[in-house]
């Protein structure tokens, strides 16, 4: 799994650095925004958006949801929680959907 965004900033917001530890997310205080590339969709078999619209790179034969999410600059710490947490069930669920490798 990896993740990148249509506009990265300079660094990770520390909110949310810190409710990603929190929930026990390796190297989440060392983690680093990526450019969304069409390499890095062609290396996905599952892409999930969150709210990019036509400014996520499409690459063809890829699996697309999109689960819009608000920018967590400046939020309260327990919205970023809340966002931490609706993504997690949404991955959750994508997780549990999907044929099992046994």
């Amino acid at each position: 799994m990896s993740s990148a965004g249509t506009h990265p900033a300079a660094a990770v917001e520390p909110v949310v650095a810190q409710v990603l530890t929190e929930a026990g997310v390796p190297s989440a205080e060392s983690a680093f925004p990526k450019p969304l590339t069409d390499e890095v969709v062609q290396a996905a078999d599952i892409v999930i958006t969150m709210g990019c619209g036509d400014a996520c790179p499409v690459v063809a034969g890829r699996r697309y949801l999109d689960r819009p999410v608000a920018d967590p600059e400046g939020a309260p710490i327990a919205v970023v929680r809340a966002m931490r947490d609706a993504i997690d069930a949404h991955i959750t669920e994508l997780l549990d959907s999907l044929p099992s490798a046994a």
